[in-house]
């Protein structure tokens, strides 16, 4: 018999220790690799941080200096290292048992009855097993759920005027326009407490208070909102001073539930959301205007206090319903109608 590995779940990797190691580190991970950190089920101070690295892994950052096995006598299970699911935790151990691998246990970290085992590869490299189920590396053992029906607040971001932009400039010209426009965006979604679900074309779909509850969902949508707009104006100067292009971005928001979770094939699924809160998000954000964040009646009622500059817009009629929809903006001085698509 043969050690069943069923994945691989996260990779450890030393950081310095103290708060300054540990900004520069985060800074890194999240603004230059653009992964999001685990900010809900990393809470125990001292001990490091979590980083997402997409639906099934993480990379786990622990601070400290290394500990010579000759001093303690033990492994340094702070020491960078791999850590894979096995399918039964019993017949791991009991196969290095038979294998003579020395090893160390320890018990009840990640539940009650969950153990991890901790041993060296040939060349001194740490490995670690767990039980598949026991841990929360990947993004459906962090939340618990295949799919789960919850509260929060969905905002989509789309480029104006970019589909003339493509077809005016060759590929490798456009690649790193939207290299700059999605790192933008996806600042802006962490700086504000959000997470990105999707990423598109010349569209992003983030969520607030999702898949986790947050206070002042709405806001932090909202608040994002201004700062994709002032963002992008930036951007967008930049490009018109460079390439002679012009462009905007509209925004999108709704609150209401949600499905979040796994979504499509079994072996590629997608972690997103879905739900008539997502399509109405998204069909907002086709009526927007270059410069303009357009916003439902539940998002308006969700904001305490309502910022200033929101103005009532006239109810629209989106695609797939017969009422119109309460909307409202927040003005700005920048806006551009390049709107061709009815909603």
């Amino acid at each position: 018999m043969t050690l069943k590995i069923a994945e691989l779940h996260h990779v450890a990797l030393r950081i310095a220790p103290g708060p300054d190691a540990s900004a520069a580190a985060l800074r890194f991970y999240n603004d230059v690799l653009g992964l999001e950190s685990d900010h809900v089920h990393w809470d125990r101070p001292g001990e490091g941080t979590r980083i997402n690295a997409g639906a099934y892994a993480q990379i786990h950052l622990v601070p400290g200096v290394p500990k010579p096995a000759h001093a303690t006598g033990e492994m340094d299970l702070g020491a960078p290292h791999i850590a894979c699911a096995v399918t039964s935790i019993d017949e791991a151990q009991s196969e290095l048992d038979r294998l003579a691998v020395p090893y160390r246990v320890v018990h009840g970290r990640l539940g009650p009855a969950s153990r991890r085992l901790f041993f060296a590869d040939p060349a001194g490299n740490l490995v670690e097993l767990h039980e598949l189920g026991t841990c929360r590396c990947t993004a459906r053992a962090r939340e618990g759920i295949g799919q789960a029906r919850v509260s929060g607040t969905v905002l989509f971001a789309d480029m104006r005027g970019f589909t003339a932009v493509a077809e005016r400039l060759a590929p490798s010209d456009v690649v790193p326009l939207l290299n700059e426009y999605f790192s933008m965006l996806s600042s802006v979604t962490r700086e504000h407490g959000g997470t990105v679900f999707h990423m598109a074309g010349d569209g992003l779909m983030a969520g607030f208070g999702l898949p986790r509850p947050a206070d002042d969902a709405s806001g932090r949508a909202v608040s994002a909102a201004r700062g994709m707009i002032a963002g992008f104006g930036k951007l967008a100067a930049d490009w018109k001073t460079r390439l002679g292009i012009d462009t905007g971005i509209g925004i999108g928001i709704n609150a209401g539930d949600v499905i979040v979770g796994d979504v499509g094939a079994p072996e590629r699924p997608s972690y997103t959301l879905i739900g008539d809160t997502v399509n109405v998000a998204a069909r907002l954000v086709q009526r927007a205007r270059a410069g303009e964040a357009l916003f439902s009646l539940s998002v308006k009622q969700s904001l305490d206090p309502v910022p200033t500059g929101i103005v009532e817009l006239p109810p629209l009629v989106l695609r797939g319903r017969t009422r119109p929809v309460e909307i409202y903006c927040m003005e700005s001085p920048t806006r551009v109608d390049f709107r061709t698509v009815a909603a």
